[in-house]
């Protein structure tokens, strides 16, 4: 597959891109690249492959989920302009 000059312009009108004359040509070579390069991606046998969730084989290390800071909550209420049964109040923005 490939993109011509009408592609180009037709695509950037839809996503209301703004493209000079000058770069038309240079982007139409550069699209037509990255689709050739997806149609040989495409065309390679991958049947046998295992997929992964990532190229290396790393394990996550996780922390111990241990509480490490006290509940301040009534703390920072008292400073708060209003507050109503442990919830913040602030204006109404949307009608």
């Amino acid at each position: 597959m490939s993109f011509d000059r009408t592609d180009v312009e037709r695509t950037a009108h839809l996503a209301r891109l703004s493209i000079n004359e000058s770069d038309i040509e240079n982007t139409t070579e550069t699209l037509t690249h990255i689709l050739q390069l997806v149609d040989q991606m495409q065309a390679v046998d991958t049947s046998g492959i295992t997929p992964l969730a990532h190229p290396l084989e790393a394990v996550q290390r996780l922390r111990a989920d241990q509480v490490t800071e006290s509940d301040q909550r009534d703390a920072f209420q008292q400073i708060a302009p209003a507050t109503e049964n442990g919830l913040y109040l602030v204006p109404k923005v949307i009608d």
